[in-house]
């Protein structure tokens, strides 16, 4: 059973990780977390995160013609999404660490 109020705030920052790899569109980023581990994952959950990135300026959308039907919306980071995407792998380091001594995983 997954969490989804832990795995909403792990979320944003995995989506914006595949993002920064490259310019990528929404059905490419749901395979890339699917492929990962996330396969609970599904776009009603997904298009919101992104919606929510974009309307923060973390990402930038742009539009173009698919090779195989309708218009895709490409995202790429922008300089504010990069910082947010280091500060989001700083913190998640230090709460996982944190959670590791308290939930006796230490390896």
């Amino acid at each position: 059973m997954i969490d989804t109020q832990l795995m909403k705030g792990i979320l944003e920052g995995c989506v914006l990780s595949v993002i920064a790899e490259h310019e990528t569109y929404g059905y490419e980023i749901l395979q890339r977390l699917t492929e990962s581990g996330f396969t609970e994952l599904g776009e009603g959950t997904m298009y919101p995160v992104l919606t929510r990135l974009e309307k923060n300026g973390c990402i930038q959308c742009r539009k173009e013609k698919s090779p195989l039907g309708p218009i895709r919306k490409y995202y790429s980071v922008t300089d504010a999404g990069a910082k947010h995407l280091k500060e989001f792998c700083e913190s998640y380091k230090s709460i996982t660490e944190s959670a590791k001594k308290i939930l006796k995983m230490e390896e």
